[in-house]
């Protein structure tokens, strides 16, 4: 959530940021609401502080009134003072109603745009910050996707998936589950000797967590909700382990905080359809290891960097080969500041996948979630967050599968090789 005094002092950058995200005129009225309705609040805050004063004064005066003797002139101010309590109750309850209204407003507006972040529409508009230099894989003139793959090898059942749960669900058996949970503990392993601690957090998380991180209310539509317990389904390992440090002062020396951890994320993708949707291109549950960081504000730059490097280190050591987008304002995800995308080439269907976002979000959520670090001079500061995915694994293993495959079967890239215990699926 933008700081109401960002938006008053720098108006002209923040309007500018939201036409990045191709906001028009009339949805930019936003602003100039919420402005207006910040001053109703100053305005009904200073009268009722008026009148509590009034009344604090005239409330002190009933007793000595009474001490002298002057019984009808305490009746008077003690009218004055009930007359002032009910004026004070009706600023109030106009007060919350205005709160309520701005509070409604400000969670609608999205991040504003890093000043580096290029306007544009959609994912056509982005910027490729870092390209694949090498050959692409070529394929023998037999090769198959990996849902063919799958299925050859015995290593994950669709139909299997559609009829325990339903469509865009699967069953990863014998050596496509060891794959799996070998991807997780490699991706683990690396998190945590780049000084990252992991965290198991719940998977399920209340409204207020949603919030904090900005799921809600603009996600909610694509998360899986328990009506019944009022509990939502973590879309991402980011929601629960950022939320760790909410309503939180935490030291300054103690920044950057680096939190790591895998999770099944539950998303309903509704509207996906056709190809795109096919075998593990888009599932509605799938294993992600998340990095989160929590950073000083005139670092978080540089943190965002060093994210950025630990994800392609282990693109890197699967031999997978990606570039990395720099998204544009019409692309990125409300929450985000600046965000790159990785994405992997899968060899069988000729297409790019996205396998993580990494994403600065500066202070959007730490100000929802009241995330702050107090200064060398005493003064409460709201933190950076940031958080990416390393990595994402369902088209991990789908690319994986396809780029190996030999007439002989399937290699096992050599740093996987002592988690699964195997070198080739054949």
């Amino acid at each position: 959530m933008l700081e109401l005094n960002e938006i008053r002092v720098n108006k002209s950058r923040i309007t500018a940021g939201l036409r990045k995200r191709n906001w028009d005129t009339a949805a930019l009225g936003i602003i100039d609401r919420i402005l207006d309705l910040d001053d109703q609040r100053k305005t009904l805050q200073a009268k009722s502080d008026i009148l509590l004063a009034e009344r604090n004064t005239l409330s002190k005066r009933i007793g000595d009134l009474i001490r002298e003797r002057k019984q009808e002139e305490a009746e008077q101010v003690k009218y004055r003072v009930t007359e002032l309590k009910i004026n004070v109750d009706e600023l109030q309850i106009q007060s919350e109603k205005v709160r309520a209204e701005l509070e409604d407003l400000l969670i609608t507006v999205p991040n504003i745009p890093h000043e580096s972040v290029t306007a544009g529409k959609s994912a056509e508009d982005n910027e490729i910050a870092r390209a694949w230099h090498g050959a692409l894989p070529t394929l023998y003139d037999s090769a198959l996707p990996h849902w063919d793959l799958a299925t050859k090898y015995n290593l994950i059942d669709f139909k299997l998936g559609v009829k325990i749960t339903g469509s865009g669900f699967v069953v990863f058996r014998g050596k496509g589950a060891k794959l799996e949970r070998a991807l997780i503990s490699f991706f683990l392993d690396r998190a945590i000797a780049a000084g990252f601690e992991e965290i198991m957090p719940p998977l399920l998380v209340n409204a207020d967590t949603a919030r904090g991180t900005g799921q809600l209310p603009d996600k909610e539509g694509q998360m899986y909700f328990a009506e019944r317990d009022g509990l939502y389904l973590i879309p991402t390992a980011e929601v629960p382990v950022t939320n760790l440090y909410r309503d939180e002062i935490v030291a300054e020396s103690d920044l950057p905080i680096k939190l790591c951890s895998y999770t099944p994320c539950f998303r309903r993708e509704a509207g996906s359809y056709g190809s795109d949707v096919k075998g593990l291109n888009r599932v509605h549950q799938f294993d992600k290891v998340e990095i989160v960081q929590l950073a000083h504000p005139d670092t978080s730059y540089d943190t965002l960097q060093e994210m950025v490097d630990h994800v392609s280190t282990l693109l890197n050591a699967l031999e997978l080969p990606y570039r990395i987008l720099k998204l544009c304002g019409g692309d990125m995800g409300f929450t985000s500041a600046l965000t790159y995308d990785f994405e992997v080439f899968s060899a069988a269907q000729g297409k790019w996948l996205e396998v993580s976002s990494v994403s600065n979000f500066e202070t959007f959520q730490s100000n929802r979630m009241q995330l702050r670090f107090k200064n060398s001079k005493g003064k409460n500061r709201l933190v950076h967050t940031l958080n990416g995915s390393a990595l994402a694994l369902a088209r991990i293993v789908a690319a994986l599968l396809e780029n190996n495959q030999t007439q002989d079967g399937i290699r096992i890239p050599l740093v996987l090789q002592p988690y699964t215990g195997f070198t080739m699926i054949s």
